[in-house]
């Protein structure tokens, strides 16, 4: 309930905000698609020679910036693109590496993994619960020259919606605030599939006149609820497969789990600021140093899991109760961060020495099973950090690396370090290298865990995760590309008793992804292309060995005047098969299983159109379900989504 009138108060306001403002920006888009390639869509309106933006005043498109963490600029994108098609999802972004769930807001199965930009720190786990979870670097700030608002709304599947309200303005130019926030509720075509979930966000940033002092930060609360089925049952599966009438209607099919239900919530507080104690315009060739900067960051977040179940079932085996009232896994942690930066002649460029001081607590009230044999409730600790960056320019080339030492023997002892090297030959292409490596303990969850359930109850004392990842990526306006060969030594992974465990061996795994676009006047094809191999450690490390998505569309101006411009097409996905893990509700996490493979190819089609400012979105899910055989599924006992027609929009206001 709350959750609907904050949706609706936010919603109305916004609109009393466009009904009333008068002076408008008067935005229009010109596309010309000669000499173009979609190289450019990620950035469509950096490109001045594939956009023309007309605005009143003295007003331009580029004074409405988006920031990420790292401070990398970007502008506010009102084009329509295929890249906006593959990210027009709950996600809001391209998820070619991930198999969602029938419903949206249910969890992922990771078709491909990413191990070039690891966390310093273990997280509290039960990851099947935090694709939706939005991290620090995840979060957007802006700047902007007038009240700005984005609205996207898509429906759900049966009595489902999701609605992301973006709105940010400054109070001058050097202070900006903004609110978003994104709410979901899907009934689901199964029983028990329903999710209601809720991303707040609130952001801001202020610098003074000579930018000696600088200040941002945002708050967040997020929370994630979904009703747990378990699955279908080996005889609904079958029901399923034979495509019997009586069970098209999917809620007809029983499910594994009657009355579970699991909760992630999290709550984070994050606040960086700096000033300079020497602000020197001269370059770095005619001074030691220059631009000396003193800094503090500050991060306070606690996340919560938990898992209920008011009637046991044989799935999750015996339970045994010692009357606890509360069962959930807390985990808080606190860093606060001081750092010293300047740029000087003798290390090329930019540096930047850190100190840490990191506070961490996981687990539980009580013994939650009067059966098990854990000695402790909490994992607590303190440690102090050393670390440094730094970022140099050197022609055509810039480098940047990132290190810190985390000494001791505790849960947070380990180390990281990040190096890349960037290349850019004009705008032909761009090549970027990296190295990642990293030393940590798994996630919390892995190391203590308390249930009802007798076996679900463990502590344990792991070596820790040690990663190594090697990347190439080359961009250019004829093909994109890129590879990973990532070595892991204590891989750590949930087996077929759904227990923590560590393989002894090392994980060797590699991953070519290319992505190409061919153009014949108002026709395209965008063809993206995967391989994985796992040389050793594929007993436990398990991805398909081919993933592909090939989208054939239709661009074009409808109407005199050219008011409209329509994305038409197909898009046609396809995994290799392979024996994926299973997904387990009360871990909230995926665990090995050896009795079934997935893989299947898929085919979508979309209408998309832009008029002005509006992005409206039109789209057929598996449009080929009705006359093919019923072999899709998304994890073990779950299957993928039948047709479903999708409608959605995305609507920028400039005030």
């Amino acid at each position: 309930m709350h959750k609907s009138l904050f949706i609706s108060v936010l919603l109305a306001f916004f609109l009393v905000n466009a009904l009333f403002s008068q002076k408008t920006l008067q935005l229009s888009q010109k596309f010309n698609d000669r000499n173009t390639s979609d190289n450019r869509e990620n950035d469509a309106l950096k490109n001045t020679g594939d956009i023309n933006v007309i605005l009143s005043g003295k007003t331009s498109y580029t004074d409405y910036k988006i920031f990420s963490h790292k401070r990398d600029t970007t502008y506010i994108d009102t084009t329509l693109t295929i890249k906006k098609d593959y990210q027009f999802n709950y996600l809001r972004t391209d998820n070619f590496e991930l198999l969602a769930f029938h419903n949206q807001g249910q969890t992922f199965t990771n078709l491909g993994y990413d191990y070039s930009n690891l966390k310093l720190f273990p997280d509290i786990g039960f990851t099947a619960k935090q694709f939706s979870y939005l991290d620090i670097d995840e979060i957007k700030y802006y700047e902007v020259p007038t009240p700005t608002t984005q609205i996207t709304y898509r429906t759900g599947l049966q009595q489902g919606q999701v609605l992301d309200a973006i709105f940010t303005l400054n109070f001058s130019r050097r202070l900006n605030v903004s609110l978003s926030y994104k709410g979901l509720r899907s009934l689901g075509a199964y029983r028990r599939s329903l999710a209601s979930h809720g991303n707040f966000r609130g952001t801001f940033q202020y610098r003074t006149k000579k930018n000696l002092y600088e200040i941002r930060g945002h708050l967040t609360r997020q929370d994630f609820f979904n009703q747990e089925s378990g699955g279908l049952p080996e005889s609904e599966i079958e029901k399923f497969q034979s495509n019997d009438e009586n069970y098209l209607t999917r809620a007809r099919l029983d499910v594994n789990l009657n009355d579970a239900e699991n909760q992630f919530d999290g709550n984070r507080i994050y606040l960086e600021h700096s000033y300079k104690l020497l602000a020197n315009k001269d370059t770095i060739n005619k001074k030691d140093f220059s631009n000396l900067k003193v800094g503090h960051v500050f991060t306070n977040e606690n996340k919560e899991y938990g898992f209920s179940q008011p009637t046991n079932s044989s799935i999750f085996g015996n339970t045994s109760d010692s009357g606890a009232t509360k069962d959930n896994a807390k985990h808080t942690f606190s860093n606060n961060e001081l750092n010293l930066e300047f740029n000087s002649k003798y290390v090329l460029g930019k540096i930047k020495a850190k100190v840490n001081i990191t506070n961490y607590s996981y687990g539980y009230d009580t013994i939650l099973n009067s059966n098990s044999s854990i000695s402790k409730v909490k994992l607590e600790g303190k440690i102090i950090s050393f670390g440094a960056d730094w970022n140099a320019k050197i022609k055509n080339f810039q480098l940047n690396a990132s290190g810190t030492l985390n000494p001791g023997n505790g849960i947070l002892s380990g180390n990281f370090l990040k190096g890349e090297a960037f290349y850019k030959k004009d705008s032909l292409f761009e090549i970027k290298a990296s190295l990642l490596i990293s030393s940590k303990s798994s996630n919390f969850n892995t190391l203590l865990h308390q249930s009802k359930f007798d076996d679900y109850n463990w502590q344990n004392d792991f070596s820790s995760v040690n990663t190594r990842d090697l990347g190439v990526q080359f961009r250019s306006k004829w093909i994109n590309s890129s590879l990973n060969f990532t070595n892991i030594d204590n891989y750590t992974f949930f087996n077929e008793n759904n227990q923590p465990e560590q393989f002894l061996n090392q994980i060797v795994y590699l991953k070519v992804k290319v992505n190409r676009e061919f153009r014949y006047k108002k026709f395209a094809l965008d063809n993206t292309l995967m391989y994985q191999n796992v040389s050793s450690g594929s007993t436990v490390f398990r991805v398909p060995e081919m993933v592909t998505r090939n989208t054939l569309y239709y661009k074009d101006y409808w109407f005199k005047g050219k008011p409209m411009m329509v994305n038409i097409g197909a898009t046609f996905n396809y995994f290799s098969k392979y024996k994926a893990n299973a997904y387990n509700p009360l871990l909230a996490e995926f665990t090995l299983q050896n009795s079934q493979e997935i893989g299947f190819p898929s085919v979508d089609v979309f209408f998309n159109a832009q008029v002005r400012r509006t992005r409206l979105y039109f789209k057929v899910d598996n449009v080929t379900s009705g006359f093919t055989e019923k072999n899709y599924f998304s994890a073990p006992n779950y299957p993928y989504r039948d047709f479903t027609i999708r409608f959605g929009l995305v609507w920028n206001w400039f005030i």
